[in-house]
């Protein structure tokens, strides 16, 4: 079966209620592309999502998904992979779910390394709830309720994933559908937690961080003779606060998932006798 053709079984039925122009379906895309070049399929593919714009993407994607509470996805994820280590486990957020309320879960998720992929989608605002400033938005950004902006640096989600260990730190653009899917694809192909930030740009509630902000500001490290294995290298690529970079900034490729480091090889979910062959139909019906 082709690449193509496993693309559009991960396309659910159900149309997206995003934005129009909201580069969350620029990502979704690429997460999708990704899993199919893989060689995933729906029935071994599970998505995990918290609050936020990105929260109901595992009903708008076709495998098991479970859309939960706030900032807490990753855990999630992470029970469902130890539980059984052979499904592909891909956990959705954006910024405010994962760098504000989810911050504690994912500095531990970086350092555990369980096999796992980590797809952050980050617009630098509220945009479900209608324009607050986030964890990643400018320091003198102005919203309704920061009128004179948040006084206080962004949140450096990269940075935070470098100094607890991670060992895949990757930067990609919704909009640059092919590199963003590749960049995706080596997070999934990584064994370890692939975590990659996505800028995903609001276009209601963000006139600043803008499709064409981006297209003009970005340094795609692949064409800037950075070397993703050199330890230095990311660090100083990642504390570079004038330039907004795409590509693998770090990898290790010495990595050993958590679960292999444990010797968890065996399913360790207990799949009752009779379960209904039916069960992701009931699972997304349900969600």
């Amino acid at each position: 079966m082709s690449a193509d053709v496993r693309f559009t079984h991960f396309k659910s039925d159900k149309q997206p209620t995003w934005c129009p122009g909201c580069g969350d379906f620029g990502t979704m895309n690429g997460m999708m592309k990704a899993l199919a070049n893989t060689g995933n399929d729906p029935d071994n593919t599970f998505v995990v999502a918290g609050i936020g714009c990105s929260g109901k993407i595992g009903t708008y994607m076709h495998s098991y998904a479970l859309h939960g509470v706030h900032g807490r996805a990753l855990s999630v994820g992470i029970g469902t992979k130890l539980a059984n280590p052979n499904l592909e486990v891909m956990v959705a957020g954006g910024d405010g779910d994962g760098y504000s309320i989810g911050a504690g879960h994912f500095i531990h998720a970086v350092r555990r390394n369980v096999d796992m992929s980590y797809i952050v989608m980050d617009n630098r605002i509220y945009g479900l709830t209608k324009g607050q400033a986030s964890p990643t938005s400018r320091e003198d950004f102005e919203t309704s309720t920061t009128p004179d902006g948040p006084k206080q640096p962004p949140v450096n989600p990269l940075a935070l994933a470098l100094a607890a260990g991670g060992t895949f730190i990757a930067q990609s653009f919704s909009s640059d559908a092919q590199r963003h899917t590749e960049i995706v694809q080596q997070a999934v192909e990584h064994d370890g937690f692939g975590f990659v930030n996505v800028y995903s740009p609001c276009v209601t509630f963000n006139d600043v961080d803008t499709y064409d902000y981006f297209r003009d500001s970005i340094v795609d490290l692949q064409e800037n003779n950075h070397d993703p294995t050199d330890y230095d290298d990311a660090k100083d690529a990642i504390l570079d606060a004038d330039k907004e970079y795409q590509g693998i900034i770090y990898r290790d490729e010495n990595s050993t998932p958590w679960e292999q480091r444990e010797g968890l090889t065996e399913n360790m979910a207990d799949i009752p006798d009779g379960a209904p062959d039916d069960a992701m139909d009931l699972v997304r019906e349900f969600y």
